[in-house]
């Protein structure tokens, strides 16, 4: 498991609700995570919002530390 990975499990309910906040356009189908499924979610969030990936990796990861 990657580091990016590691910090979605760990924190998915923190990254949602901030994801949520920041994005009002985001639906709960768009917030759907399920374990190990990490590239999944990134993807969704990538489609939803047009960024990159390591755009999404490096917005999870602000909000983390935020």
């Amino acid at each position: 498991m990657n580091d990016i990975a590691m910090q979605i499990e760990g924190n998915i309910d923190i990254i949602k609700g901030k994801l949520r906040k920041k994005y009002g356009s985001l639906t709960d189908d768009d917030l759907i995570y399920q374990k190990g499924m990490d590239d999944e979610f990134i993807g969704r969030l990538q489609t939803k919002l047009g960024k990159t990936k390591a755009e999404i990796r490096h917005e999870i990861t602000k909000l983390l530390d935020s």
